[in-house]
């Protein structure tokens, strides 16, 4: 993707380009992608920079503070996050795998009531860029900010050089302040983070994981056809394919809801593994959705999965009617956590 710039980084008038048009609007959110035109907000605009993988309540601390201040000085309120993670590019063996995905991201930060949303393009060019640019193409020249608010670990720009002092010390020559936010605390753990809600997801520990994100942990996909067993089993499924990037929770059995397009919720158990009754290997866990008392066809639909609580590991079991018994009685333990 191209990236515009402005001819100035003081400029008043538009920013990357004309307001001929927006990517897409979520409610009353504007969401912009810095490859198209887009206004430059003439009173200025309060900021926060980040990946917000997950939109967690650390997230929406900061997103807080930023409406705050926007309301109080009459800007408008801005979230500048990145097509992808940073690491994707910058290091692509050891890239975390996401909690949401884009489309996912974008409808909760529209949530949380922000004014708009600018996506950058994040390319192995743009992972070079200087901090001192980014701050003056993006944040100055093309939002025309006035508050940055970041929290205090925050760091940007090529070998993440840029941080709250650098921020800073551009702040007072070009007409910005910052305001950077101790870390939101998930109790004795530490503070809220992307990175300590994959690892309570990896270990099985929703609890935790919902205590930070502030819901439910929620992955999307389309349904497809498998091996029909569970079908012969008694128990139809939803084969619902999750893109490799999104993160799963640890392999088990789980009580919780399934949305299909139509807004429609319906109380479900998950089995999500490897079916080690059936197969002596798989390279990757599938996510089977079993909705309680439903009859109909699925799919081809996009559907959402919202992970409410583990049941047990996934376990090999030594008959075919060993395995329905057990699927039986999860089937029951749903019924009763979720009042189905």
């Amino acid at each position: 993707w191209p990236r515009p710039r402005t001819s100035s980084p003081a400029a008043s008038g538009p920013g990357l380009a004309s307001a001929a048009r927006r990517a897409i609007t979520l409610g009353s959110v504007d969401v912009w992608h810095d490859d198209e035109p887009f206004p430059r907000p003439a009173a200025g605009s309060a900021v926060t920079i980040g990946a917000y993988d997950g939109v967690h309540r650390g997230h929406q601390q900061v997103i807080g503070e930023v409406r705050r201040v926007a309301a109080e000085r009459g800007l408008r309120s801005v979230v500048v996050t990145f097509d992808r993670h940073p690491a994707s590019v910058v290091r692509p063996e050891s890239a975390p795998k996401q909690l949401t995905d884009p489309d996912q991201e974008l409808e909760l930060l529209a949530a949380t009531g922000v004014d708009a949303t600018l996506v950058i393009h994040f390319d192995e060019a743009r992972s070079k860029e200087p901090a001192e640019e980014f701050v003056r193409e993006i944040l100055v020249g093309a939002l025309n900010a006035k508050t940055i608010v970041v929290g205090e670990d925050f760091h940007f720009g090529h070998q993440r050089r840029g941080n709250n002092a650098l921020l800073a010390a551009m702040g007072a020559e070009l007409g910005f302040a910052v305001d950077g936010m101790d870390l939101l605390q998930a109790g004795p753990e530490g503070a809220v983070s992307s990175t300590a809600i994959r690892n309570a997801l990896v270990a099985g520990d929703l609890a935790a994981a919902h205590a930070m994100l502030g819901r439910e942990h929620e992955v999307r996909g389309i349904v497809g056809h498998g091996d029909e067993r569970a079908r012969d089993l008694g128990f139809r499924t939803a084969n619902v394919a999750i893109a490799e990037d999104v993160l799963l929770p640890k392999d088990g059995i789980y009580a919780g809801w399934y949305e299909r397009p139509d807004g429609s919720v319906h109380p479900t158990a998950i089995s999500l593994g490897r079916r080690p009754t059936f197969y002596e290997f798989a390279d990757s866990p599938l996510l089977e959705a079993h909705l309680l008392d439903f009859q109909g066809d699925l799919y081809g639909e996009r559907a959402r999965v919202r992970f409410v609580e583990r049941l047990r590991d996934e376990l090999k079991f030594d008959s075919v009617d060993a395995l329905v018994d057990q699927m039986g009685r999860d089937v029951a333990r749903v019924r009763e956590l979720l009042g189905a």
